[in-house]
């Protein structure tokens, strides 16, 4: 029997004839062939499964996974949890995505759990947007619950844990398909674990599964002398093109990456290096484009407070962190918007991020989107554009790293493979 991959919503054009060329060459080439060019997910489709977790063929409108950008309606989310949150132990990786003002912390507070009352309050403010999520018609999941404090120990390094907070970060659904990214921090080697229940239920289902090769995270794979000493080392070697991961092996994080139809956007960062963008980009050829763009950022780690794709050509970009290729998305008869100062206060503790999570936004549609309830400023901005806000509260959440986007995976939207660039 041909096995037919999951689509959703008509994908058509470059996807269509791909898939159609991936069919036959299964079918032509048989059994055999098959076995020795297979993936790491299309070889976890043929091992032996238990009686009571098949894996089915599915028609097209039953896959759980599919998405294509980050605007079409939402029907289902990964949201992350707060719970066991722990700070990560202040190796060099840490040290150069964290502003100064907080090395004491980390130095003092590295492998113990962030302090317990501000993660009470974050579980909190994430099960009420949780609630307003469901009450706008979108199914929620969540990963397992884990202990991060265990200490772990690999031929290459010793850690602990630090948290399953942020799924846009170590997950990107591409198409029908998830793909689990790497990760670049020692203290996240593990983190994948929370979310396997679930991946491994979207697989049986009918999704794509691919994980991309686990970084050993040897020494080798950072600048052990990285010279980070004050703010103005760090802009320094930002406007060198210097980071703090080498090109030892691949290393990414799915936060890194934006998705606009068939044109995914990265950025080279302190946890993406070139070679993981060049896995990606070799892996989703010939269907998607990659395209890298760069910012004048003193610490780019994380697309999405600093670009964040909004809507078909419509992109909200940092003013304090320009794009250098703002250009050629205006030639390409995109909308770039500028979002206002964020409003959060300066003695409010953001231990993982800068105050511009006011602009990392999640889209519920083209015409709902999901905002901080303090944020008055974007929240016009917003209006003034035509989009309905929904007003959600997640301040203490924020400390812990990031904003609507990074606390939540899309895991479907309801839309069709399309070309919005060029």
């Amino acid at each position: 029997m041909l096995r037919v991959r999951c689509l959703r919503g008509g994908s058509r054009g470059a996807e269509a004839a791909h898939l159609i060329g991936a069919m036959v060459g299964r079918a032509v080439s048989g059994w055999v062939s098959r076995a020795f060019r297979s993936t790491s997910s299309s070889a976890a489709a043929q091992l032996p499964l238990t009686v009571d977790e098949p894996v089915t063929d599915h028609a097209p409108e039953e896959c759980p996974v599919c998405a294509y950008n980050e605007w079409d309606p939402l029907e289902e989310v990964i949201v992350g949890r707060a719970e066991n949150a722990c700070v990560p132990p202040f190796t060099v990786e840490v040290k150069a995505n964290t502003y100064e003002k907080y090395w004491p912390f980390y130095q003092q507070y590295g492998g113990q759990t962030f302090p317990k009352d501000h993660v009470k309050k974050a579980v909190a403010e994430i099960e009420e947007m949780c609630n307003i999520l469901q009450h706008e018609g979108v199914t929620v999941r969540r990963p397992e619950p884990i202990d991060w404090s265990l200490e772990y120990k690999t031929p290459d390094f010793t850690s602990t844990g630090m948290y399953a907070a942020m799924p846009r970060d170590i997950l990107i659904v591409v198409g029908n398909e998830i793909i689990e990214a790497p990760m670049a921090w020692r203290a996240r080697f593990f983190e994948y674990r929370a979310y396997r229940p679930l991946i491994k239920e979207y697989f049986r289902r009918g999704a794509k599964w691919t994980t991309a090769p686990k970084p050993t995270m040897s020494d080798e794979l950072y600048d052990q002398d990285y010279p980070i000493r004050t703010v103005e080392d760090r802009h320094k070697l930002a406007a060198q093109g210097k980071f703090v991961t080498t090109e030892f092996e691949p290393c990414f994080d799915a936060a890194d990456f934006i998705r606009a139809g068939t044109d995914i956007f990265v950025q080279r960062s302190q946890v993406t290096n070139f070679m993981g963008i060049e896995w990606m980009r070799r892996h989703l050829s010939p269907t998607y484009k990659i395209h890298i763009i760069s910012f004048k950022d003193p610490n780019p780690m994380h697309i999405d407070a600093t670009f964040n794709i909004i809507g078909p050509g419509l992109v909200l970009s940092n003013p304090d962190r320009p794009c250098r290729q703002i250009d050629m998305f205006k030639k390409a008869g995109w909308t770039v918007v500028t979002p206002p100062t964020p409003l959060i206060p300066d003695n409010h503790p953001l231990w993982m991020s800068s105050k511009w999570l006011s602009m990392n936004v999640l889209m519920l549609d083209e015409k709902r989107v999901m905002v901080d309830a303090n944020e008055m400023t974007i929240q016009k901005m917003f209006e003034n554009l035509g989009i309905n806000t929904i007003k959600v509260n997640i301040r203490h959440a924020n400390s812990l790293g990031g904003g609507f986007h990074c606390w939540t995976t899309d895991v479907r939207r309801r839309g069709s493979l399309r070309s919005y660039f060029l």
